[in-house]
């Protein structure tokens, strides 16, 4: 077997077997597959798909390249993963909510991509926590706390590390096949009996309307679903940032309060409507509904912060965490009010200018190398259908310079319409799939 013979099948649109893409998906993890050679693959899968039995096939490769984790505890392990949009720390409350109530969570995360916020990059925001773990150690943090949010190590899907590099500087990251199928072999490397998966539609989302997100939910969740995990898709809409704070410290902030039971809002109920459906179906739970009061109960009660103040210790983060996480995140040292131009009602966000304005201050990445200021941002953002009047605050700004922050809350004003009647807000909870 050989590249060039398999980049020919799916130059004239033949169909490729389970062979040959396993051969591929090892030829990309060992260096047998020449870059070229994987520009060539994606590009080929761009143009001509691969169909449903080909995505499935190369999930599985790319997820067989590396180490597939076994479990052996008295809980199902469960995980969820979202496509991305802003002010979206779900996964901070989401993973301890579950542990909480006996299941256990490994979760594979990643970093911030274009304009939105990575859970990898949130968590590091706290001092001392270190987010890449070798496996023994993995294994040592989710017997201890239930759950651990850890980044992939080197031989989960190299395949996939390897196929995404090449995406990103060839024009190939909007594949629907090459995108169920990075997104899912990681995943499934962990070794998962359950997985959610939240699709995000609107402005803050990679997919803006309702069709695209709809088609990837249904590609990932057939997929998953037909390489044996239980798998379920909820998508949510991100038309305004899902909690008020965008940056990495202060997201966690966001999620620190609802963990103490200071706030509850969207993250609750999000992160009940994930955390029902994978308690329903993990057999914790009678149905999804159940599954939602016993993530809205493990939070409410405390039981969710102390599984995360756990996990954070475990992780070499301060022992005592939740008890004064204020005291332990890093603040900007220029906090702006940006004042709304006009009164009227918020009718519109752009969520994603919202995204690069953060990435701007330095709260995110332009390239790979770029260091992140964990503490800058914007906080306290307006929600849509908000009466607000002349010279009110749309958003806070957090940066490290003055000249930083007039960048901003020139993006934030541009970013945000007023007009002078109410509009509803759309629900959070759009659809269900699987």
């Amino acid at each position: 077997m050989a590249a060039r013979a398999i980049l020919a099948r799916l130059r004239h649109a033949e169909p490729l077997d389970a062979a040959q893409l396993q051969w591929l998906a090892t030829g990309l993890a060992d260096g047998t597959v020449s870059d070229a050679q994987a520009g060539a693959f994606a590009m080929g899968v761009c143009a001509r798909g691969l169909g449903e039995q080909g995505r499935v096939a190369l999930t599985q490769a790319m997820r067989d390249s590396g180490r597939v984790l076994s479990w052996d505890l008295d809980g199902p392990v469960l995980d969820k993963h979202s496509t991305g949009g802003v002010g979206d720390c779900v996964s901070l409350v989401l993973a301890p909510a579950l542990a909480a109530c006996g299941a256990y969570v490994p979760m594979i995360s990643g970093r911030g991509l274009g304009h939105t916020g990575g859970t990898l990059d949130k968590l590091e925001a706290i001092p001392g926590l270190v987010t890449q773990l070798e496996e023994p150690r993995l294994r040592d943090v989710v017997a201890q706390a239930g759950c651990a949010i850890v980044g992939a190590t080197a031989d989960i899907a190299p395949a996939d590390k390897r196929l995404y590099a090449v995406r990103d500087v060839t024009a190939t990251v909007d594949s629907l096949d090459l995108i169920t199928a990075s997104i899912l072999s990681k995943k499934l490397a962990a070794g998962l009996d359950g997985l959610v998966l939240d699709v995000k539609t609107g402005s803050g989302a990679f997919m803006k309307d309702i069709a695209a997100a709809r088609a990837l939910a249904q590609a990932l969740v057939e997929t998953a679903n037909a390489a044996g995990c239980t798998t379920t898709a909820v998508i949510s809409d991100m038309n305004q940032p899902l909690a008020p704070s965008l940056g990495n410290a202060l997201e966690v902030a966001e999620a620190m309060r609802v963990l103490c039971g200071e706030l509850r809002g969207p993250l609750v109920e999000i992160s009940a409507a994930l955390g029902g459906v994978l308690l329903a179906n993990g057999g914790l739970a009678a149905d999804v509904q159940a599954g939602a009061k016993a993530i809205e109960e493990a939070i409410a009660q405390g039981r969710a912060a102390e599984r995360f103040g756990r996990m954070i210790a475990a992780m070499g983060g301060p022992v005592r965490f939740v008890e004064n996480w204020a005291r332990f995140l890093p603040e900007a040292p220029v906090i702006r009010e940006v004042k709304a131009p006009q009164a009227g009602y918020v009718s519109a966000i752009d969520g994603e200018a919202l995204g690069l304005a953060v990435v701007a201050l330095g709260g995110g990445r332009v390239v790979e190398s770029d260091a992140v200021d964990p503490a800058v941002g914007l906080g306290q953002v307006v929600r849509l259908g908000a009466k607000v009047t002349a010279g009110q605050p749309l958003a806070l700004v957090h940066a490290a310079r003055s000249d930083a922050a007039d960048r901003a809350a020139e993006a934030v004003r541009a970013a945000i319409t007023l007009a002078p009647e109410a509009a509803a807000a759309p629900d959070l909870i759009r659809e269900h799939v699987g």
